[in-house]
């Protein structure tokens, strides 16, 4: 078994052209642990630090932090913060080390055809819930029509393994789809993504959730981040030196499928989990509402660098 130790640093800056009078915000900026991954040192400060909060001036230490943490349904930890004093600019600095090992590789010819699958998600009065169950169903921006599941019937040809199916789709989006920034916006659903053609992390990763619900099967939205400069002759993937999105998909065999179609790959020692949810809406890194402000200039910075041994 092969791994990694990495050091990710992701800052999130808003600079208002007028003074915000009032803002609460939410975050979701804690890293998950997982079989895969191990999180250390995670640290977040907040300038100007939030009301109720610590002490100005001095970093937030673990135990301040833990106690503004809630765990949503799907074990993702959030926190929210507000600002009832005049400020002009607002800084959110997240940092932590990670220690990745491999994940296991989606194998193609191993399990049920996806149909079987699909039916085994089906409501039957009696059934006990699965946790996968809630994956299947529309969302926000990734709910099923006719043309996302003639789109994924392309991949999902009839009595296909479902991780077959799965491998295909993601090379099918990565291909179909022009990877564009400013194309779209985090507002984008999959079915405009998917007849523009055209976007983002975010929307390829929407595209395929969307394709494979209209076909009655679970996938889910991960949050995360992408190593930022691979070893020496390794192509650098799309989506480093920003926060980066891709899916798992269900397989009652071999787990969560971790599927990365912005790039075309399985999710493997590139990719730092954050988070994962029904689509974006329950994982945005930082969202919020405000009084004042005016017009907001976002810039966001992220590192994910290899760590000394």
């Amino acid at each position: 078994m092969t791994g990694i130790r990495l050091a990710v640093h992701h800052v999130t800056e808003y600079t208002y052209d007028d003074s915000v009078e009032w803002a609460y915000h939410a975050a979701c900026l804690a890293p998950r642990h997982t079989p895969w991954q191990k999180v250390s040192d995670w640290r977040l400060n907040i300038d100007p630090l939030p009301d109720g909060w610590g002490v100005e001036g001095l970093e937030l230490d673990t135990g301040e932090l833990a106690r503004h943490l809630r765990r949503d349904p799907w074990g993702n930890q959030h926190l929210s913060f507000g600002h009832a004093r005049v400020h002009e600019r607002l800084v959110v600095d997240s940092r932590f080390e990670v220690e990745l090992s491999d994940r296991p590789v989606p194998e193609p010819g191993r399990g049920q055809a996806w149909e079987a699958v699909a039916a085994g998600l089906r409501y039957r009065a009696g059934r006990a819930l699965q946790e996968a169950d809630e994956f299947a169903l529309a969302s926000n921006y990734a709910a099923p029509d006719e043309t996302l599941r003639a789109y994924a019937r392309r991949a999902f040809s009839p009595g296909r393994t479902l991780a077959a199916g799965g491998l295909s789709l993601m090379h099918q989006i990565h291909t179909d789809l022009r990877y564009l920034p400013q194309s779209t916006t985090v507002a984008t659903r999959a079915a405009d993504a998917l007849a523009l053609r055209s976007g983002v992390c975010q929307d390829f990763a929407h595209v395929f959730i969307a394709a494979c619900r209209s076909l009655g099967l679970a996938a889910r939205y991960v949050s995360g981040y992408l190593l930022t400069r691979p070893p020496e002759g390794v192509t650098k993937l799309v989506g480093a030196d920003a926060s980066h999105a891709w899916v798992e998909l269900w397989c009652p065999e071999q787990g969560w499928l971790a599927l990365d179609p912005t790039n075309a790959v399985p999710a493997g020692l590139d990719h730092v989990t954050l988070a994962w949810g029904r689509d974006y809406a329950d994982v945005a890194p930082l969202r919020g509402v405000l009084r004042g402000g005016g017009v907001a200039t976002l810039g966001v910075s992220v590192s994910v660098e290899p760590m000394a041994d």
